[in-house]
């Protein structure tokens, strides 16, 4: 009888599915508040989009990513707070995010010293700089750096012979690291800086700077931010009758800055991943099919173009998800391990560009990961000198 009760009840336990391995937790914090949320709330859509994508074709090595969720609110000193609650309290392995230059800058000393790798989804420079800025070992990003989007920038118009340029640069960190870069890079491209203004991202009206900058005699004039400024930039040029070209950043390819500049958008270069004039790509573009399939589940599978068009900020999250992913197939979750993975990541075909990382690069996208990309008839067009 004992011996029936035993067969029975191996009988049974051949019936019971073996559990499921434990899940990678990956900490994934972002604006989901505050200012910024426009674009850190798709960001963080696209993060469950590709966790999703890695989860059903089988995980990491058998293992399922498990996002954890933060919202730093756009405050430097709550993505602290929640980066501390995510690392002790969360015991996630790595760390996707922020959405601001301000915010990265106010966790990467943290980051750094607990030795988490951190793939950050932020425009500026100053995390993965260096020097002053502190070593960056454990930092990582997928946006472009603001240096190689100011190259883009200068060689597109030293090309079109344009060299007198004024300036509009945000107060906040992103637009600090602009001015640094624009200001850095004009002697090499023969560019004249004839004027120099700034703003607050919060000002309401930036005319008073601007007509200091007609009164300059510009050729052209480039506005660094992100956001609803970069559009009332835009509409008091407008409103000045100012017809030189205007030049926004590479965070301002965004289906909001059409709505909310309206006509003045029009005419408006800037820098841009090839996300936003996918369609515009030769078909040997090896990052077309890439971002097609991304396109594809962001429209048709998820829909979440119905509430978040699809903007060059896009891809970062599905670009540093994909990294990081990559190098937990080869190194595991040990951080160490992973930490090197990721810095020898090359050749990696994704949203942004093609990514060549090392020791010295710790984002490994160049030139020509960029678009200049003009504003034509309420869309993006792709143009070239």
């Amino acid at each position: 009888m004992a011996a029936v009760t035993v067969a029975m009840t191996i009988g049974l336990l051949g019936f019971v599915p073996a559990q499921a391995a434990d899940p990678i937790k990956i900490g994934a914090f972002f604006d989901l508040s505050g200012p910024a949320a426009s674009i850190g709330t798709p960001t963080k859509l696209v993060a469950d989009m590709v966790v999703n994508k890695i989860n059903k074709e089988g995980g990491i090595n058998g293992r399922p990513l498990e996002l954890v969720i933060g919202d730093t609110e756009g405050d430097p000193t709550k993505a602290l707070l929640v980066a501390k609650r995510l690392v002790e309290k969360d015991q996630v392995t790595a760390l996707i995010g922020p959405t601001r230059t301000g915010t990265g800058m106010a966790v990467k000393a943290y980051t750094e010293k607990q030795q988490i790798p951190v793939i950050m989804t932020i425009g500026g420079d100053p995390v993965i700089a260096g020097g002053k800025y502190g070593p960056f070992t454990w930092t990582f990003k997928t946006p472009q750096r603001t240096s190689t989007a100011v190259t883009k920038v200068y060689d597109f118009l030293k090309a079109k012979g344009w060299t007198k340029v004024a300036l509009m640069t945000a107060t906040d960190g992103f637009g600090k690291d602009g001015l640094e870069w624009l200001t850095r890079l004009a002697p090499e491209h023969g560019i004249q800086i004839v004027a120099n203004e700034a703003f607050d991202v919060n000002d309401a009206d930036m005319t008073t700077q601007l007509v200091k900058i007609k009164a300059a005699a510009p050729e052209v004039i480039i506005c660094w931010t992100i956001g609803p400024a970069g559009a009332r930039v835009a509409k008091n040029v407008k409103q000045l009758g100012i017809t030189i070209p205007l030049f926004q950043c590479h965070g301002q390819p965004d289906p909001k800055y059409l709505e909310l500049a309206g006509s003045a958008a029009e005419g408006t270069y800037m820098p841009s991943t090839k996300l936003m004039v996918a369609d515009q790509l030769p078909d040997t573009d090896p990052q077309k099919a890439v971002i097609r399939e991304f396109i594809s589940l962001y429209k048709d599978v998820y829909h979440y173009d119905r509430q978040y068009p699809i903007n060059t900020h896009s891809g970062y999250a599905w670009d540093a998800i994909m990294i990081l992913a990559n190098a937990m197939r080869q190194a595991g979750t040990d951080r160490a391990a992973l930490r090197t993975a990721i810095e020898q990541t090359r050749g990696y075909v994704g949203i942004s560009g093609i990514f060549n990382l090392s020791a010295e690069d710790h984002n490994g996208l160049d030139v020509d990961s960029l678009e200049i990309v003009q504003v034509v008839n309420g869309g993006w067009k792709r143009v070239t000198p």
